[in-house]
């Protein structure tokens, strides 16, 4: 599995469309051929984009805004489950790029530790959720019976 690096990688990922969403989650996928969107002009060019994903594989990437994570420690936390888990599917997600995106915020009332092992818990089932709605998502893969 390769990593999201790049800011236009991101943006690529995050034009295409929502895959799945849980309450605090949404999945994000984008073909490895998929447009560019250029930020001065705005028209999608495919031709950069070949540069973005050099290799075919599951590229995976993590966004977890300060706006909903506020301690950095918590952000850290979040985003290490998401690679954690996203490992465990990485043999049924297909060979494209994928970013999970935290879309709001835990009661910090109900969590109140920045990093406890109950907020680590809750974010892991919810990602395994997450993955289990795109994975369900996908196409069944085409069985030919007798193929040589």
């Amino acid at each position: 599995m390769q990593r999201l690096k790049t800011r236009s990688q991101f943006q690529a990922v995050l034009a295409g469309g929502t895959v799945a969403r849980t309450a605090h989650f949404a999945l994000h996928c984008a073909a490895l051929d998929a447009p560019v969107v250029e930020q001065k002009t705005s028209k999608p060019s495919r031709a950069p984009s070949l540069a973005l994903f050099v290799v075919q594989d599951v590229w995976m990437g993590a966004m977890v805004p300060k706006r909903w994570a506020k301690r950095a420690v918590t952000r850290n936390a979040i985003k290490h489950q998401i690679y954690s888990v996203s490992t465990d599917f990485e043999s049924v997600l297909l060979v494209a790029a994928h970013v999970v995106r935290l879309r709001a915020g835990f009661d910090r009332k109900q969590f109140i530790s920045a990093t406890s092992e109950v907020l680590k818990a809750a974010v892991r089932q919810e990602l395994q959720q997450l993955f289990a709605r795109a994975v369900a998502r996908l196409p069944a893969p085409s069985i030919q019976v007798g193929a040589p």
